[in-house]
């Protein structure tokens, strides 16, 4: 039987100020700007995704940038970071690059003796990893300031710090087709395909306080479904274990149903299709201002509103 979930489709963070999210995650981690749009529930705030040459599931991170926001606090109750997949020969390469633009990381570490793993964050805190690995068949992409065979794949896991890690284990394996993969002292890795970016990292973190959201915080993490039948016959399962899901709800590059997971996590259900190219062709992803239809009325004054934005990636290379 066909599974239902087939991975990681996005993850959604909180961001301070918009031109610098660009230039960090454009620039120095070398994502293409795939969409820039609204928050269709805030219009009044962009919307920015980043992702591999065609802003395909499981390469999606987007930005609600809330330029003033307090930034947040990493704690249990939320996804306290995002691992990027990288090749396994790119670990000195992204050493020099880290040091070269300033970023404290921690030294590489070892994981599930398959991977090794580098920590730092960007300008608002958000908690990151570069997850250096030889088994990641998909094709990279690069605007040509990091070397083609250096650059990001798109994500590998995200990972949840938990008080009590089975209430979102049981989710996960009861509900949305994925299965225990590893342990490794107190991290626990499920999936629902066993490659990059279909990885969740569950970590029993006892002694942390609960996350407090806010700038470099995640909002919600999306899980891929194949289409709109898939969508609602997990709707239908997720509602049998009492987590009241949305109603479908069209985001014009898919369509979403939101609920908020028993270990207080707002997960998403995300279908594959339409895609980031239904209003820009692949060439240009990123390169305008769109808009969904319900609020092409007002693109003048949004566009009066909105602060312009733009690559830098010549100050990157």
């Amino acid at each position: 039987m066909e599974k239902l979930i087939s991975g990681i489709h996005h993850i959604t963070a909180l961001a301070e100020e918009p031109q610098r999210n660009i230039d960090f995650y454009t620039g120095v981690l070398g994502l293409r700007l795939v969409k820039k749009t609204v928050n269709f529930d805030a219009p009044q705030i962009y919307h920015l995704y980043y992702g591999n040459e065609t802003g395909a599931p499981g390469t999606l991170l987007t930005f609600f940038p809330y330029e003033g926001i307090k930034r947040g606090r990493r704690g249990s109750r939320m996804i306290t970071s995002t691992g990027f997949s990288a090749p396994y020969y790119s670990i000195s390469y992204w050493e020099y690059r880290l040091k070269r633009f300033k970023i404290a990381f921690t030294k590489p570490a070892v994981r599930f003796e398959k991977e090794t793993v580098i920590y730092f964050e960007d300008p608002d805190g958000m908690g990151l990893e570069l997850v250096f690995n030889d088994h990641d068949p998909r094709s990279a992409f690069t605007y040509g300031n990091i070397p083609l065979e250096h650059s990001i794949k798109g994500f590998y896991h995200a990972e949840i710090w938990a008080h009590e890690p089975e209430l979102t284990a049981d989710l996960l394996t009861g509900k949305m087709d994925h299965r225990l993969m590893a342990v490794e002292n107190n991290r626990y890795r499920y999936a629902s395909t066993d490659q990059p970016g279909c990885f969740i990292d569950i970590v029993h973190m006892t002694d942390k306080p609960e996350g407090i959201m806010g700038g470099g915080s995640v909002h919600h993490i999306a899980f891929n479904t194949a289409n709109r039948q898939t969508q609602e016959t997990m709707r239908s399962k997720i509602s049998e274990s009492m987590l009241n899901p949305t109603p479908v709800i069209d985001r014009n590059y898919f369509t979403s149903i939101y609920f908020r997971e028993p270990g207080g996590v707002l997960f998403e259900i995300a279908t594959t299709g339409p895609g980031v190219e239904i209003d820009e062709p692949r060439e240009k992803l990123g390169e305008s201002f769109m808009l969904p239809l319900q609020y092409e009325p007002y693109r003048n004054d949004l566009e009066k509103m909105m602060k312009p934005l733009k690559l830098n990636l010549n100050n990157y290379i």
